[in-house]
């Protein structure tokens, strides 16, 4: 049994974790109706897993996050039906957003509601002992790490709290702390997750060991501290029980969730529906249905909203040969020809191409809104992920040419592709190369050229000095009455 199926019986009652100014919709609860701080509670292992379940229940709503990593960046296009279909998503894909877009309010929101969950149990760790209550806590501290990543990654300099919950109030003291002091928590927490934690859990869904080296390894790369990154992430590969599936035909497929690539998934289920007033209600990936294409009526796939579309240049990045093209983006003109019986409507910003990773297929179960509850897992790290970031930290960091030739080749030889060779050129940029096509459709494109200093280059409207990263949401600025800078530019 997934994790995700537990998820929903504990989002009302734990919503109250996550208190103005970082709150979650007014319709969620009575706040009345739970003391917070009541004896009552953290008195049992039971109580310690309820709130670790509701803490790992934010993760759902990082389907906005993957959408918007793709639109902001050169792979997708907003899409939608109309240039009016969900204005906050058009600003930010024509890098026009501002500090009232509601996308980006919600991206502060629930990734601080996560933060508080996990604050929540680790305020409380010493309350009670228990067998296997350090791995608890290992697991509420990758998720606050997890979380407060996302939020570093899209603001910069953020509120920092650690072991306490931000409450009602606090906004009129709390400031922001520089990312070099938030990320230097988010390295502790993961060194402690991954010290704590088995490489292999019982229950499907929840952190391993390997999750907290992975996502480690990608915060030391965030920083450029290569030689961390590579010592933490050939551990992993070495020790690891991950290897890169075979057929990557199959990786995306509901019926290949959480298989041997899969270092990281974001569990989702078809239980509980949602609706457009609380996205983040609901138990399934959201973004699937955004990203479908547009009344559908053919074998295989169903209909959805056709935003985030990929570009005719993402399309062509694939090399000839490159088994993994028709597997991540599907050709809707090419499918149409090739079954008379296909049927569709053009979005807005069509380009003939869908993300094919995440879109519905025939045959996934769904309850309420099929297009708002799509069982289909976030593979939110892959170990070809883990792969190309070592290769990046080798060669960048100019460790292990060798090694880093080693571990790109791997991922290509997979795709169906030849080796690299010394000969061949610029390792750093075939590195780049293949994580782009390798991770598309993932979320990575966007902050992979920020940190990579190429955004601006590759980014049509992106201006150098401003849109490294996004405003903080303009009401938060008000509740901490007008003390914080806004980001530069915004």
């Amino acid at each position: 049994m997934k994790i995700r199926n537990t998820f929903f019986r504990n989002t009302m009652f734990f919503c109250i974790m996550a208190m103005l100014p970082f709150s979650c919709s007014d319709d969620f609860v009575d706040v009345d109706s739970f003391d917070e701080d009541s004896e009552s509670f953290f008195n049992s292992e039971e109580d310690y897993q309820s709130a670790l379940i509701a803490a790992y229940d934010l993760l759902q709503s990082t389907y906005i996050n993957v959408m918007l990593g793709e639109i902001a960046s050169d792979n997708t296009l907003a899409g939608g039906e109309s240039a009016t279909d969900v204005p906050g998503i058009q600003e930010i894909d024509d890098m026009t957003h501002t500090p009232v877009n509601a996308q980006l309010r919600d991206i502060w929101s629930w990734m601080y509601a996560g933060v508080n969950r996990a604050n929540y149990i680790l305020e409380f760790k010493d309350k009670t002992d228990f067998p296997g209550k350090e791995e608890v806590l290992a697991q509420a501290t990758f998720l606050r790490a997890y979380y407060y990543f996302e939020l570093v990654k899209w603001f910069g300099d953020v509120p920092l709290a650690v072991d306490e919950r931000i409450l009602f109030g606090d906004q009129d003291v709390i400031e922001r702390t520089p990312k070099s002091e938030v990320y230097a928590q988010i390295e502790a927490d993961l060194q402690f997750a991954a010290a704590n934690l088995p490489y292999v859990q019982e229950e499907t869904g929840r952190v391993t060991k390997g999750a907290a080296q992975a996502l480690l390894g990608k915060v030391y790369l965030y920083q450029d501290k290569f030689t961390e990154a590579a010592t933490v992430l050939e551990d992993l590969i070495n020790n690891g029980p991950y290897d890169l599936i075979e057929d990557y035909s199959t990786m995306f497929e509901n019926d290949n969730e959480n298989n041997i690539e899969s270092v990281f998934e974001v569990q989702y289920t078809d239980i509980e529906g949602a609706g457009f007033g609380c996205l983040q209600c609901s138990e399934g990936n959201v973004a699937v249905g955004f990203n479908g294409i547009r009344n559908y009526s053919g074998p295989v796939f169903e209909s959805g909203f056709s935003f985030n579309v990929p570009v005719q240049e993402v399309y062509d990045a694939f090399e000839d040969g490159d088994q993994r093209r028709d597997v991540a983006i599907l050709d809707i003109e090419a499918w149409a020809a090739a079954n008379p019986e296909v049927s569709y409507v053009e979005g807005y910003e069509h380009t003939g191409y869908y993300n094919r990773k995440y879109i519905a297929r025939q045959g996934d179960l769904n309850t309420g809104d099929a297009n708002l509850t799509n069982p289909n897992n976030y593979r939110a790290i892959r170990f070809a992920d883990v792969l190309l970031m070592a290769a990046e930290a080798y060669n960048r960091g100019g460790i292990n040419e060798a090694k880093a030739q080693e571990y790109l080749n791997r991922v290509r030889n997979r795709a169906g592709l030849p080796s690299i060779t010394p000969s061949a050129g610029d390792l750093t940029t075939a590195i780049y190369n293949e994580r782009r096509v390798e991770l598309v459709g993932e979320g990575h494109r966007f902050f992979d050229l920020v940190r990579t200093g190429r955004a601006a280059q590759e980014i049509d409207g992106f201006t150098a000095g401003k849109h490294e990263l996004f405003p903080i949401p303009s009401i938060e600025i008000e509740l901490a009455g007008n003390r914080w800078e806004q980001n530069p530019g915004y």
